[in-house]
């Protein structure tokens, strides 16, 4: 958790005109709070672009993946989460499927994702980077700020003013 980080109930407070994402992720990695801005990945049951952002260096954004809500395959593991939190990612919002949720746990690195499947997805790349995604009743398009805690994900083109 990050404690500079107010929770997504306060900052909605803050902001109450912010989006919220009424899709019901499940939480993993041991950063339960986080946010960053948004790089974008659409694919369906292929995580080869994934793994290719999640090894480039990174500010502390957050990928957000529209998997087209598959539990079919995971597109990311503890590989891909490994280098993303090794390459200075805050996290990702995966609307998909996980795997190695045991070991992505003990990672300093944020995951939101619906579920888990232990079946490999294809690494063949296929898909887009950096564009509009929707999904849980919100669009995420590259450079909005997103923020992500246990009890929900916000989207916004403009950072969330944090006056404590």
């Amino acid at each position: 958790m990050n404690p500079d980080l107010l929770p997504t109930a306060d900052l909605i407070d803050i902001a109450p005109d912010t989006p919220s994402c009424d899709t019901q992720f499940r939480s993993f990695g041991r950063r339960r709070r986080f946010a960053g801005r948004v790089r974008t990945v659409k694919c369906h049951r292929d995580n080869g672009l994934i793994k290719k952002l999640m090894n480039e260096i990174s500010n502390g954004e957050v990928l957000v993946v529209d998997g087209g809500g598959s539990l079919s395959s995971a597109l990311m593991g503890d590989i891909v989460a490994g280098a993303g939190a090794a390459n200075g990612w805050s996290g990702a919002v995966v609307f998909g499927a996980i795997r190695d949720s045991v070991a992505i746990d003990f990672m300093d690195f944020g995951v939101k994702a619906l579920g888990t499947n232990p079946r490999k997805s294809s690494p063949a790349g296929e898909g887009e980077v950096d564009v509009p995604v929707s999904f849980g009743g919100v669009t995420f398009r590259p450079g909005d700020y997103v923020y992500c805690d246990e009890d929900g994900v916000l989207v916004s083109p403009e950072p969330i003013a944090q006056d404590k």
